[in-house]
Parts: structure tokens; sequence; C-alpha cells
């Protein structure tokens, strides 16, 4: 089974953006450059809060 990886499409050059994928029961993540390299994998609730903080603006940086 292929994985459907897709790219942000907020990404400023096409290029250097993070990858997400549904995998399971939860989400995986990788960096665009390095396809062939590391994932994180997150469980779907603590993807859904990252992604609420996200939206909030309230990441630290």
């Amino acid at each position: 089974m292929t994985t459907a990886w897709r790219k942000s499409s907020r990404s400023s050059n096409g290029t250097s953006c993070v990858e997400v994928a549904f995998a399971g029961a939860g989400v995986a993540t990788r960096d665009s450059k390095n396809p062939t390299g590391p994932t994180l994998r997150f469980s779907a609730q603590s993807w859904t809060g990252f992604l609420s903080e996200a939206k909030a603006n309230r990441l630290s940086r």
C-alpha cells in the first residue's frame, strides 16, 4: 500500500515544507526535501490538538 503524502498549499517556494499522511489511527509527518528520511508519527488526538493551537496562533517559537 502506498502512503498518500500531502504538502501544504501554504508552502512558500513549493519545495521546503512538511508533508503529512494519514497513517492508520494517526498522522505521519516528514520533511519534503528528504522523503526517504525519518518520519514523526502522532496520534489523531495529538494532531488535532496541535492543529487547534496552530490555528489559534498559540505555538511557541
